[in-house]
């Protein structure tokens, strides 16, 4: 199968589960994760139309993401790995949306870059629901006291809450704990789900999920 046919069919699978629980059709974005994909295999999705693309390491973004975005407007290039506060400011340079962050010492590193830079960069918080030692992301308990650090004491505009469940888990309870975190918290973004459970994020409440196998093949 084409990039193309498997893009279109991630696209169809998401509008059948807007529809599945009547939300409105386009109301979840797809992120296609590209992460180790280089740009010639990445100009295949952006000819199919798609804009929203998602990665996990800084360095390897600021190697093709420059030249694919200089070559078609309207990219929006979204982090999606941990974040080193050493690369703060190439995070805030390049991405549009930073969704990992998780600890006061990367909030304050990118508070103080989108302060230099000028820019407006929209930001996620990473929690870590399954409280997986290897696994980067707030804990549940102390989700909403981080937020309302991000937001009151440094200024920062969060948009909504990012996880990853444990891969040998249901990822329902997972989902369903970041959503009633988000509503405590006055969120209603929610980035959830990737190839293999996309489907039931967007029964949960996902804005945004992040798919990259199904629509790019085998790493």
């Amino acid at each position: 199968m084409e990039l193309q046919e498997r893009l279109n069919e991630v696209r169809s699978r998401i509008a059948e589960a807007e529809a599945g629980i009547k939300r409105p059709a386009g109301s979840v974005q797809l992120v296609a994760v590209s992460k180790t994909f280089d740009a010639d295999a990445i100009r295949p999705a952006i000819a199919a139309g798609q804009r929203v693309f998602g990665e996990n390491r800084v360095q390897e973004s600021q190697g093709k993401w420059p030249e694919l975005k200089s070559e078609t407007a309207g990219i929006e290039l979204h982090l999606i790995g941990p974040l080193q506060s050493n690369k703060a400011e190439d995070a805030v340079a390049l991405f549009d949306v930073i969704e990992t962050v998780d600890r006061e010492k990367i909030a304050r590193a990118l508070a103080d870059e989108i302060k230099r830079q000028g820019k407006t960069v929209r930001l996620y918080v990473q929690v870590n629901t399954g409280l997986e030692p290897q696994k980067a992301g707030i804990a549940p308990g102390d989700t909403a006291a981080f937020v309302d650090l991000c937001r009151n004491e440094l200024g920062l505009a969060i948009e909504g809450l990012m996880c990853i469940p444990p891969a040998e888990e249901n990822p329902g309870p997972h989902f369903a704990l970041l959503a009633k975190l988000a509503k405590a918290c006055g969120l209603t973004k929610l980035s959830m789900g990737m190839s293999g459970d996309y489907e039931t994020a967007i029964a949960f409440g996902a804005t945004s999920v992040r798919v990259g196998s199904a629509i790019f093949g085998a790493r």
